[in-house]
């Protein structure tokens, strides 16, 4: 993501962007290489047109490239952990991890950050050119591994974070696969039974005559449609695919309409899921990193980079901008409007009790519960509409191809 970061140096105000993971990052890193200037303000932007051009090549190049996948990052990461709690040397752990992996882009990263750290350079330093590939939660555990001096215990925690977030990425993919399918399966029956089978009444329509039921005349017509224009059609998506998913990437504002959307509560399912899963990511590892030490401040800016809705993300980011004016952290967290009644009640009690840590983990188990509840439940859910959408079919068929024959068989007859 890219910022606008506005500032005044030497009374002269001027603005720079930035590519940053969340809004604070990107003030870090303006004033981290701007020295005696005053940041008046930072806010979400769309990238410089040279960039995103460099970007689209690079994207397009990588389609070919092998990447490291989560579960691979995972097995790494414990085996950081499992060889390092062993007492081996961390350089030592890399090169055994580069020496037994089979993917090039694992090597590859495993390699170069062997060789910084045996330049001199610590994990965290070592890991800066690759955190886009390894992730901000992997950074925000190493400094705090760093720093506590206990690195096996942050990594195992580590591992543990990223192995809740990537099952239940699984678990919905798993449970999306059958309604996706069934939904599949009926835009191939629809489109199959157009072209192959209603031309073949064609003829026979026109033969009785008669005037034609609006289901027949509907059929026809998607009939014509489809034979005259199905390669612009079929274009027209490839491209408009493409195009969303450009606008999506380069553009914010587009990108905040349209996660505003997936994030109503008005989209069915869709829009519950989405709120949900991001809450969950956003707690756990909010939580996570507080029982691990590290300042609020700090676990706030590192928590925001799981939220991939930027509707949501957007929402949370406020918490820390009050928490700075003097806010409180439960007031903050209800001046976002996400968060339940009973989920600020319990933060406002860990705030005041001094257990924020095991509170947050109670409003991550919450927001589990509703999620897998959601998941689990999820056929029950499409069911009827799946069920909706195929008597439809059947009922347009009926309609539109039986009815005229029967008409037909009448006229015969009589």
């Amino acid at each position: 993501m890219h910022y606008k970061v506005d500032y005044i140096l030497r009374g002269q105000k001027l603005s720079e962007i930035v590519k940053a993971t969340n809004k604070f990052e990107a003030s870090a890193i303006v004033k981290k290489s701007k020295h005696n200037i005053v940041v008046v303000n930072t806010e979400e932007t769309s990238a410089p047109i040279d960039e995103v051009f460099n970007d689209f090549t690079k994207s397009f190049g990588s389609i070919f490239k092998p990447k490291m996948s989560e579960d691979e990052k995972i097995s790494n990461i414990r085996q950081i952990a499992v060889m390092t709690d062993a007492g081996i040397a961390i350089h030592d752990v890399l090169e055994d991890i580069v020496d037994t992996s089979k993917n090039p882009a694992t090597k590859e990263i495993f390699a170069a950050i062997a060789n910084d750290i045996n330049s001199g350079k610590n994990m965290s330093q070592a890991l800066e050119p690759h955190k886009e590939q390894m992730g901000h939660i992997v950074m925000a555990m190493t400094k705090l591994g760093e720093t506590t001096g206990n690195f096996p215990e942050a990594y195992h925690k580590l591992a543990d974070i990223l192995e809740n977030i990537r099952d239940n990425k699984a678990k919905f993919k798993k449970a999306m696969r059958y309604p996706i399918t069934v939904i599949v399966a009926l835009v191939i029956a629809f489109v199959t039974v157009i072209m192959a089978v209603v031309p073949k009444f064609r003829e026979i329509f026109k033969e009785l005559g008669a005037n034609l039921p609006a289901a027949t005349k509907f059929l026809l017509a998607t009939e014509s449609f489809f034979r005259n224009y199905g390669v612009f059609i079929i274009i027209f998506i490839v491209v408009g695919f493409f195009v969303f998913k450009y606008l999506y990437k380069s553009d914010v504002a587009f990108r905040y309409n349209v996660d505003k959307i997936l994030a109503s509560p008005k989209f069915y399912l869709i829009g519950k899921t989405v709120y949900l899963s991001n809450m969950y990511n956003y707690t756990l590892v909010f939580g996570s990193l507080i029982k691990s030490g590290i300042p609020v401040s700090d676990a706030l800016s590192t928590a925001i980079g799981v939220v991939e809705n930027s509707y949501i993300r957007k929402q949370l980011e406020t918490i820390n901008t009050n928490i700075g004016r003097g806010v409180g952290l439960s007031e903050a967290f209800e001046d976002t409007g996400l968060f339940e009644n009973m989920s600020i009640q319990m933060i406002r009690a860990g705030e005041s009790s001094g257990q924020l840590d095991k509170m947050l983990e109670k409003v991550s188990g919450y927001y589990n519960m509703q999620f897998q509840s959601l998941i689990d439940n999820l056929s029950a859910y499409i069911e009827p509409i799946m069920i909706a959408m195929i008597a439809g079919l059947v009922l347009l068929l009926a309609l539109g191809i039986f009815m005229p024959m029967w008409d037909l068989g009448k006229a015969a007859n009589g």
